[in-house]
């Protein structure tokens, strides 16, 4: 798939609840101001971390796993080294049914995890930021 500014429009109007993998509690992270960036454009984002799980985060409870995030996730934001992709995407695909995003941070690609994916429908965008993209996309104001 050929990310127009037309399709990453369409995946950000189509996503109500993204799961951010590897999110963090200190503010000073990417993946923390990310997600709360996301959030405050009208996003319901759940956070993944095994070490803080059970800990409130983004107004909802840390989970430990992907296993852990409940049936309506369609996206997930993936702050993990690009060598942790693979198994991430194995885990969204068996557990996430509503699943029809994977965006991976920017530095963040695994083609082979991408391909299979895209192979099983879903939209993959990789090594690029929300926090860029949305603001490109739609202007300041919410989604």
């Amino acid at each position: 798939m050929t990310l127009t500014d037309d399709k990453l429009r369409q995946i950000w109007t189509d996503t109500k609840v993204i799961a951010c993998i590897g999110a963090s509690p200190n503010p000073a992270r990417p993946s923390h101001y990310v997600s709360q960036f996301l959030r405050e454009r009208g996003y319901r984002v759940i956070p993944v971390n095994p070490g803080q799980a059970g800990v409130q985060l983004f107004g909802e409870t840390v989970v430990a796993t992907i296993a852990d995030l409940p049936a309506e996730v369609d996206m997930i934001d993936v702050f993990r080294n690009s060598a942790h992709v693979a198994g991430v995407v194995e885990a969204a695909l068996a557990h996430l049914p509503a699943l029809r995003t994977i965006w991976t941070q920017l530095g963040v690609q695994d083609d082979a995890a991408a391909a299979k994916a895209r192979a099983q429908g879903i939209r993959v965008v990789q090594n690029r930021c929300p926090m860029i993209e949305l603001p490109r996309l739609f202007g300041s104001g919410p989604v």
